[in-house]
């Protein structure tokens, strides 16, 4: 519309420059020839009615004069021969067809020109003013006051309207909008798993778009072992954790310190001490945050996370930074997130399945959690099988074999005993050592796959897994997936993500579990000597878990991630970056 109005303004002043060109061209050129009179009277004479032959009278002639001379129209412009016009000039300038008048006044020859037209028209707008002084640009725009304050109103109104409207805000992952936040403001998480602890500091811009922290996009610290190898003394667990809280202090400026956020979420590893000594810990943890940290802090930011909440993180964290926030559910990707005590299945369905979701029964966990991400409603299904992280799921396995005293999952040469919690399970390996189809037939127990399912589809222990469907053709699958399969050799273990199928894990679960221990230890440089004698049982299981526990086919191509690519560098692929984006919004 702006361009509208300055196209009118300039029109305005061009029309008002080329009429008083106009007026002075006509004032200078010379008057018409004045008519003679004698003609004029010949030309009345000759309308005369001729007398009747009949009429005896007689009637005296009246002398005619000879006809005046043509009389020339004043040309103002240089005449110019038709072909040498455009067409559109030619076709104004075209002589009238046979048998056509063409009027003219004698007052105002210059009508017979091209265009003259037009300028009679602006010469009688002009002396319409008082005085017949010209048309001034200041009296056009009073004129039509009326038609800019139509245009110019509405344009002013939108313009304050987007002045004002604040930003769009991006939203939790508990269904509420994350507002904007600060620019340049950190977060400190702690993920205190079972099978360590360790800290995560981010840096975001006022758009939450992560910003770099020296070198890297995040600092990200670990140590072993975690807070639950502390179960009885908690004052020691809080403690363990003083070296990577100075590490977070290093890297946040200490004028931002008192307004960092600073949370811990424990995990799967907490959560099976029981809420008794689990709650002793995180106490001590409180106290060690608000005595020895000048981060801000809250009570209820030191808590143990329920398992659908950390798989919604973890959903939220890896589609983040692949920039899939904001498309539609189908363009999301699933997540499976195998953790030491527990493993999350998440991943994006349609709303028509959401109400289709079966409700949980009394103590357990919804289905279904509704969040709203950067302007889009997603209903993501998103459960946590405690129990069943890789190393809580070693207990499991040993304790569905162990009527027979040994194990098939362990390799030839071990004895000895499993310890998770404050359980211990007989672990040594048979006088055959381990074979894959019975350890496989073990795990397959342990999981539970043939418990009765009350629902339309289950995946294991007749939990229902959501229906499938577009939001889970696409798989990240995190944490231990990579780990084991770095050490088993199918993967680079300098790589931040890899695609592999389950197959892959079957196929070094068939060639791990034919070595004994000592082989073991040559094949697998990379692997810690205490996890060498489950490295069959390992694999089994995770191609267990994915093909008969989730119902992924055997040959379907999966994306194993560490890191995820992200502004020209990489960030774990974790759930402390969801958590990290929750709290800096709030």
């Amino acid at each position: 519309m702006i361009n509208q109005a300055r196209h009118f303004l300039l029109l305005c002043r061009v029309a008002h420059h080329l009429g008083a060109r106009r007026g002075a061209e006509q004032s200078s050129a010379p008057p018409p020839p004045t008519a003679d009179p004698n003609a004029a009277h010949a030309r009345i004479s000759s309308t005369r009615r001729r007398p009747s032959r009949r009429d005896p009278r007689q009637v005296k002639p009246t002398p005619i004069s000879p006809p005046p001379p043509a009389r020339r129209v004043a040309e103002p412009t240089p005449r110019r021969s038709i072909s040498a016009l455009d067409p559109a000039e030619q076709e104004a300038v075209k002589p009238s067809p046979p048998g056509r008048i063409r009027y003219r006044t004698p007052s105002s020859p210059d009508l017979l020109v091209p265009g003259a037209d037009a300028d009679a028209k602006n010469m009688r707008r002009y002396s319409a003013l008082p005085g017949g002084r010209p048309e001034t640009l200041a009296d056009r725009v009073h004129r039509y006051r009326g038609v800019l304050l139509v245009i110019l109103a509405p344009l002013a109104l939108v313009s304050l309207v987007l002045l004002l409207m604040p930003r769009s805000p991006a939203a939790s992952a508990g269904g509420r909008r994350w507002g904007p936040v600060d620019a340049n403001k950190y977060a400190v998480i702690f993920d205190a798993g079972s099978s360590g602890s360790r800290v995560h500091v981010f840096r975001f811009d006022g758009n939450l778009d992560l910003l770099h922290i020296g070198d890297e996009i995040e600092l990200f610290v670990q140590k072993k072992p975690g807070l639950s190898a502390y179960a009885n003394n908690p004052q020691e667990a809080a403690e363990s954790l003083v070296s990577l809280l100075e590490d977070a202090k290093r890297v946040v400026p200490a004028e931002l310190r008192d307004q960092t956020p600073v949370r811990v979420g424990a995990t799967a590893g907490l959560r099976a001490l029981g809420a008794e000594k689990s709650e002793e810990i995180l106490q001590a943890v409180r106290d060690l945050l608000r005595e020895k940290s000048s981060f801000k802090t809250q009570p209820d930011w030191v808590t143990v996370l329920d398992g659908p909440q950390e798989g919604a993180y973890e959903w939220v964290t890896i589609n983040y930074l692949l920039g899939k926030l904001g498309k539609t559910y189908a363009d999301t990707v699933g997540v499976v997130d195998l953790g030491g005590g527990s493993v999350q299945m998440a991943y994006a369905i349609a709303e028509k399945d959401a109400l289709k979701a079966p409700k949980p029964s009394e103590g357990e966990d919804s289905y279904v959690k509704k969040l709203f991400l950067k302007g889009t409603t997603y209903y993501l299904y998103v459960h946590s099988y405690l129990h069943y992280g890789l190393l809580a799921a070693r207990a499991e396995i040993l304790k569905a074999g162990n009527g027979k005293g040994y194990s098939y999952c362990t390799l030839g040469g071990h004895q000895g005993q499993y310890k998770y919690g404050d359980g211990k399970f007989e672990a040594s390996a048979s006088s055959s050592g381990a074979s894959y189809s019975k350890c496989r037939n073990d795990v397959v127990k342990a999981l539970k796959v043939d418990e009765a399912c009350t629902h339309m589809k289950c995946s294991f222990g007749g939990i229902w897994n959501g229906g499938g469907g577009a939001g889970q053709k696409n798989l990240f699958v995190a944490s231990f997936f990579f780990d084991r399969a770095a050490e088993a050799g199918f993967v680079n273990p300098e790589a931040p993500v890899a695609k592999v199928k389950p197959s892959d894990f079957e196929k070094a679960a068939k060639r791990a579990c034919k070595l004994n221990l000592k082989d073991a230890e040559a094949a697998y440089p990379g692997v810690q000597k205490a996890n060498i004698p489950y490295i069959c049982m390992d694999l089994v299981y995770q191609y267990t878990l994915l093909v008969d526990g989730f119902g992924v086919g055997s040959h379907q191509e999966m994306t194993l991630v560490k890191k995820v690519p992200y502004s020209n560098a990489f960030v774990e692929a974790a759930w402390p970056l969801g958590s990290a984006i929750e709290v800096a919004s709030s």
